[in-house]
């Protein structure tokens, strides 16, 4: 059974940091892509970034770009998202997901929120 949860949403004031962490288990994931959406009330789900089990490359929304970075850890089946300078406009539910070919898996989503 394929389970994926996160960790590491709250509530902080702008220009403040979190850590999100997302595990998987139930299989290897050392070649599955990983990546973080967000989501907020009465808008539409939204790509935040990415990293490929490819070759380790990297992509970013441009609103995150040079704030957030994203990371792996193979063997723990973890990919976790650094958030610095955090701005109001960040809070959203943010969900991971394991994906490869045809099969991906997605996180419950934690909450985070910025407040001015």
């Amino acid at each position: 059974q394929v389970q994926v949860a996160e960790s590491g949403g709250g509530l902080v004031q702008a220009g403040g940091s979190l850590r999100l962490s997302c595990h998987a288990s139930g299989r290897t994931f050392s070649s599955y892509h990983m990546g973080w959406f967000r989501q907020a009330p009465g808008r539409e789900r939204q790509f935040v970034a990415a990293i490929y089990g490819s070759d380790g490359s990297t992509t970013y929304a441009d609103s995150v770009k040079g704030r957030f970075t994203i990371s792996r850890d193979n063997a723990q089946n973890t990919v976790y998202l650094q958030m610095n300078s955090l701005k109001p406009e960040d809070t959203a539910v943010y969900s991971c997901i394991f994906w490869y070919g045809g099969n991906d898996y997605w996180g419950q989503g934690t909450q985070v929120t910025v407040s001015s």
